[in-house]
């Protein structure tokens, strides 16, 4: 039998959440390709709403969930757990069309819930880790609070960013105690931290200064990144160790071009080529590949089941990579039509992404003793 963690829950008590969260991956990636002029077979009610809050679905009632969980099983305290129930329900809601005030309340309860159990690890170890960790889930609740307050997603989206960044980095920075940065470096990325986190405060008010302040922000972030991350020896060796290491390189690249975008771009309007690519770059680019990189060693520890590497692995990756190029080059080029095949692309990758996952779960399962 499964025991309980202290104070937590068994994990297939967990698998509820990671349901919802499924729920809201698939109608938020849905209502993304329905925008492209893609037939995705949902039903129209769920399509629309898919369509309506594809960035609410996929980075709070997602990404936030996931993320919310996993911290709740690392905490091993009862009470964490409500941060992603919240979080799944506000994406329940949104599907079931309450709203948006809401979902928007629930997701406000999931992030106040993870900013509680990330301060309370920051206090318990005060490792700069841990503080990046904690001002990610303060920037989630930035973005939620924005949400709920009737900002357009466009002058909330910079927060959500942030959120995601800052907890990619934190966690990665706590991985390079095998490789420490010097102390120079660490107040470099302080810095860097920093600029992300003041962009995401101005763009609501101030959108274009506050956007390029942010895009400064995650460039320097991914080239920091990129320099100090130990996948950088670590993707000369075999196996699980350089496909993870893969993972991680590609979505620096994809982090330092969103940044660019930004950067240079101006403030987001909602929609356009700009618009996409920026987003995309950074939302599918950097974090999926991050999803794609840390998914074999987070489930198994969520979900309490076997992930045996397989070359097989690289196919979602390339088909990410592939077809987010594709979608880029769509952007560039808007009369080419290409950015519609791309975006179908995406969504293949991450289909091809859950299927081999299930079937490495599978193959776990049957060589188990």
């Amino acid at each position: 039998m499964n025991a309980p963690h202290r104070g937590g829950l068994r994990p297939l008590q967990r698998l509820p959440l990671l349901m919802l969260a499924m729920a809201a991956l698939l109608v938020g990636v849905g209502g993304g390709l329905w925008r492209l002029g893609w037939a995705f077979p949902l039903p129209a009610s769920l399509a629309a709403q898919g369509a309506a809050f594809h960035g609410p679905l996929m980075v709070s009632a997602f990404f936030g969930t996931v993320i919310a969980l996993e911290r709740a099983v690392a905490l091993a305290t009862g009470w964490a757990y409500l941060g992603p129930a919240l979080a799944g329900a506000a994406g329940l809601a949104l599907l079931l069309g309450a709203p948006p005030a809401v979902a928007g309340g629930l997701a406000c309860g999931a992030a106040v819930i993870l900013l509680l159990a990330s301060l309370r690890v920051w206090r318990q170890q005060p490792a700069l880790h841990n503080l990046t960790l904690a001002l990610g889930a303060a920037s989630w609740l930035l973005g939620n609070g924005l949400w709920l307050a009737g900002f357009p997603v466009p002058r909330v989206v910079i927060a959500w960013v942030a959120f995601l960044a800052l907890t990619i980095a934190g966690e990665r920075l706590e991985l390079s105690r095998f490789l420490p940065p010097s102390p120079l470096a660490q107040r470099f990325f302080a810095l860097f931290m920093a600029l992300v986190l003041l962009g995401a405060l101005l763009t609501p008010l101030l959108p274009d200064a506050g956007t390029a302040l942010a895009g400064l922000g995650l460039l320097a972030l991914a080239l920091w990144l990129l320099k100090q991350d130990i996948a950088r020896r670590t993707v000369k060796q075999q196996g699980l160790t350089r496909f993870i290491a893969v993972c991680l390189l590609l979505g620096y690249f994809w982090l330092a071009l969103g940044g660019g975008l930004l950067l240079g771009g101006g403030a987001l309007n909602g929609s356009g080529p700009h618009y996409d690519a920026a987003l995309h770059a950074l939302l599918v680019g950097f974090v999926f590949s991050m999803v794609f990189g840390h998914a074999p060693i987070i489930f198994p520890a969520v979900a309490r089941v076997q992930i045996p590497y397989h070359p097989v692995f690289y196919g979602p990756l390339l088909v990410l990579h592939g077809s987010l190029a594709l979608r880029l080059l769509g952007d560039l080029l808007p009369e080419s039509g290409l950015r519609p095949w791309g975006g179908a692309g995406n969504g293949l990758a991450l289909l091809l992404f859950v299927l081999t996952m299930v079937g490495s779960v599978l193959r776990g399962r049957r060589a188990a003793p």
